[in-house]
């Protein structure tokens, strides 16, 4: 045992300059990898009697958000475009959480009719609508159409959702207090909505599309609340975080092999899809909240977003637009 120890003391009289730098390492990796956590939602609220719809709910963030809300006793309707992924979530989330009240609808946000069938669905087969959670979306896609011959990212992140909103209003109002939430990123910081050419035909690049339907969510955000004032409607946008889903599945097969390997080493540090589902439950569900509205959020607390998202007259310029692109003008 004495030998033992002395040649632990020799190592370390030896390596004591390596072993300090380690030990900094490690102390400063667990330090950003707890700061790069994030806030937690704190609310023990009940959800009983309730209903949520979750769109893109089948994986990640979403998939998150509706296990969180079915444990807390809420009917969970998840509306997805992959019915096969969806199906097997739906059954998991059943599970673990023992709530059987977890449906699963069809979705696609790249289809006007689509949303238009779930929306009448919804309507004509629920009684009410407490919690309307936008968190579907698609992320640096290549120059793709949806159904209605729009810009992807555009008519995914924001147009769909826009609609959906809209057509099931009527339901949230007669389920007061409800809530609206709008999944947005901070991506929306380096936005800016082309209004001369909002399908970006003429110069189209995937970040720029991103930023602008990120962006939108926000202004979409803020409109919609002033519009609801007094309804007992909310609306909230948020940044979830940077997240470890699969959002990002278009972007990384088109990075150079070096950059791979520093995101992949970037994504030990990032937030787990529990951690990011955190700030959407704060909004969806914090007692604190019930008389805020049209604001954005970050790790579970109020931020000021980019000042192109406080602009009053191009959030109703891009309401306008976007009423008239999907038929509710």
């Amino acid at each position: 045992m004495q030998h033992y120890a002395d040649n632990m003391r020799d190592f370390v009289e030896k390596h004591a300059t390596g072993l300090a730098v380690a030990l900094v390492a490690g102390v400063s990796a667990l330090a950003l990898r707890r700061w790069m956590s994030g806030g937690v939602c704190r609310s023990r609220v009940r959800l009983d009697g309730k209903t949520v719809l979750i769109t893109g709910a089948n994986c990640g963030i979403g998939k998150e958000t509706a296990l969180d809300m079915a444990n807390r006793g809420a009917k969970v309707i998840m509306a997805c475009r992959d019915m096969t992924k969806a199906r097997i979530a739906a059954d998991e989330i059943r599970q673990l959480s023992g709530n059987g009240n977890v449906v699963v609808k069809k979705l696609d946000l790249a289809s006007l009719q689509s949303v238009r069938d779930l929306a009448k669905e919804v309507q004509e087969n629920e009684e009410r609508l407490d919690i309307l959670i936008n968190n579907a979306g698609i992320m640096f896609c290549p120059k793709w159409e949806t159904q209605d011959g729009f810009e992807m990212q555009f008519g995914v992140n924001h147009l769909g959702h826009f609609l959906l909103t809209n057509t099931l209003l009527d339901l949230l109002k007669k389920s007061t207090p409800s809530r609206i939430v709008n999944v947005s990123s901070m991506a929306h910081e380096k936005g800016r909505i082309h209004f001369e050419d909002i399908n970006l035909d003429k110069d189209y690049d995937p970040y720029t599309s991103y930023r602008q339907s990120k962006l939108a969510n926000v202004l979409f955000s803020k409109e919609l609340a002033s519009r609801l004032k007094d309804t007992g409607v909310t609306v909230y946008s948020l940044h979830p975080g940077v997240i470890r889903t699969e959002l990002g599945r278009h972007l990384f097969p088109t990075l150079a092999m070096w950059k791979r390997i520093v995101a992949a080493a970037v994504m030990t540090f990032v937030k787990s899809p529990w951690e990011g589902a955190q700030t959407t439950l704060h909004c969806a569900m914090d007692e604190s909240l019930a008389n805020s509205s049209g604001l954005y959020y970050s790790d579970c607390a109020p931020k000021e977003p980019a000042p192109q998202a406080l602009d009053d007259a191009a959030a109703k310029r891009l309401w306008d637009l976007s009423a008239s692109m999907v038929g509710l003008a």
